[in-house]
């Protein structure tokens, strides 16, 4: 204990203008006219800023017929604009209109599976390569990767979840505005050239990360049996059929709608004049139109009442999952979690770990996470890896004997003392870089409704008793409430 008190104090010394007690004054906000939000922090302990935005759109967000449209858009907003990863948008625009149409007749001719014509679809499919060839004559590959690099940018990327779509850099912190002349553009004028070729490799990218992978379609199916009603249900990617029924003029609708600076949390960290940013963010993006916010998610997911097993025969090594439906972010139970997350599957320090892997030796590894997402009431999951000759139905079992526990015998208070301690020292780990703490603020901006729950989280978790802990314990580690899914060979027993 004695050295995890030093490792935070040692952190914490080095990261002052982080701890909770002044992050409130270091974070400047400031809420545009059409919308966008920006939430800025000076840190000048190196000549580098870290840029995040954070759109309040994902896959929870998408209809039936979007389904995988989020994702899909991640991977084409690399694509460039009117301007950027184009020689010629006046040559090139009339072959993606032609592209688009005979795209849109294919995809009909497709969805009338059986009854379609095949001749029909194969000359569809032969035009459809011709323009497409024709068109990649003016693509520049990776124009806004290139860009950035030569401009001393790093960490270019994005990622789609069920709550949230964000994109994201570091650099230089003289080259900001390069980010808000980029990124303003991409908001304005996005093409979505190459929609098709790259919808192929979505379809590859499913084939092979989910279909073709035991663990990963364990989980999809995992997460679409907890979820018969929510949409959380569905996967990020989408399921094969929806990615072939995306289409270009489907996906520029929800671009165009969507991905708006009304919808855009926009986080800015390290080496700025907070004054300067504004102005200059202001002048790049303050023209741009709000667009629509997207509708409330109102399916409530209707209380599980039986316990569901799941089980997938693979030649893929013993897994078992279990999950329990919980509340969403910053709900006073939501807080428990975080606690019982610590005290049961936290490193090699928690009780799973110990139990199971050191003693019991029953399972070669084991973790708790919340999942899927956190908008919404979602899934407190434990993941394992049984150890030979040990089954997943024994693991299963050592699992419930240590949930059941927590019902019944209060956790020490001593504990608790040394897990706020670390998580107290995980938070400021996790915020001791200008990625990480921008990571963070368009975060819990997004799905907790304000970036202030990092500094209130602490104080709520500082009131939890031993007696929440049984209380919550006892409410949601239910059979009833209980999902359960795992891995056998084909020959192999659970």
């Amino acid at each position: 204990m004695k050295q995890l008190l030093t490792a935070v104090i040692i952190l914490t010394a080095l990261t002052t203008q982080l701890h909770a007690a002044t992050l409130e004054e270091k974070v400047v906000e400031h809420k545009m006219k059409n919308g966008m939000k920006l939430l800025l922090v000076e840190r000048h302990t190196s000549p580098t800023v870290s840029a995040w935005i954070r759109f309040r759109v994902g896959s929870v967000d998408e209809r039936s017929d979007e389904r995988g449209i989020a994702h899909l858009l991640e991977h084409m907003l690399f694509k460039g604009t009117t301007t950027l990863g184009t020689k010629d948008f006046a040559a090139e625009k009339p072959l993606l209109d032609k592209i688009e149409e005979i795209a849109q007749a294919l995809t009909v001719e497709k969805a009338r599976h059986d009854k379609a014509d095949v001749a029909k679809i194969t000359g569809l499919e032969k035009q459809l390569a011709s323009l497409e060839a024709d068109a990649s004559k003016y693509v520049i590959k990776d124009e806004f990767f290139e860009l950035y690099s030569k401009n001393g940018g790093t960490g270019y990327n994005a990622f789609t979840s069920r709550d949230g779509t964000t994109y994201l850099i570091s650099l230089p912190a003289n080259k900001l505005e390069l980010w808000a002349a980029i990124e303003s553009d991409r908001l304005q004028n996005a093409v979505l050239r190459e929609f098709y070729t790259e919808r192929s490799v979505v379809m590859e990218e499913r084939r092979r990360s989910y279909d073709a992978d035991p663990e990963s379609k364990l989980w999809e199916t995992f997460v679409a049996s907890s979820f018969l009603a929510h949409s959380y249900g569905q996967p990020t990617i989408g399921w094969m059929s929806d990615i072939e029924n995306l289409t270009r003029t489907k996906a520029e609708q929800f671009f165009h709608s969507y991905y708006a600076p009304n919808n855009a949390i926009v986080a800015i960290v390290g080496d700025i004049d907070t004054k300067a940013t504004i102005d200059m963010v202001e002048r790049y993006f303050g023209a741009i139109k709000p667009g629509k916010e997207p509708p409330p998610v109102t399916t409530i997911e209707p209380k599980q009442s039986g316990e569901r097993r799941i089980e997938l025969v693979a030649e893929a090594e013993p897994t078992v999952i279990m999950g329990f439906h919980k509340p969403a972010i910053a709900s006073p139970d939501d807080y428990v979690f975080d606690v019982i997350n610590m005290i049961l599957g936290s490193g090699r320090t928690s009780r799973f770990y110990k139990k199971l892997v050191i003693e019991k030796q029953v399972a070669s590894d084991i973790g708790a996470f919340d999942a899927p997402g956190h908008r919404y009431p979602s899934m407190f999951v434990i993941s394992a890896n049984p150890r030979s000759p040990h089954t997943a139905r024994e693991v299963e079992e050592a699992v419930q004997t240590e949930l059941d526990l927590l019902k019944t015998v209060p956790v020490a208070k001593r504990d608790l003392q040394r897990i706020l301690n670390k998580i107290e020292y995980e938070e400021a780990r996790r915020m001791g870089t200008n990625g990480g703490l921008a990571r963070n603020l368009t975060e819990y901006e997004a799905t907790a409704g304000s970036w202030l729950y990092m500094t209130e989280h602490k104080s709520h978790i500082a009131k939890i008793v031993p007696e929440d802990i049984m209380r919550v314990a006892a409410t949601y580690f239910t059979k009833e409430n209980r999902t359960v899914g795992f891995i056998t060979k084909k020959a192999g027993d659970k």
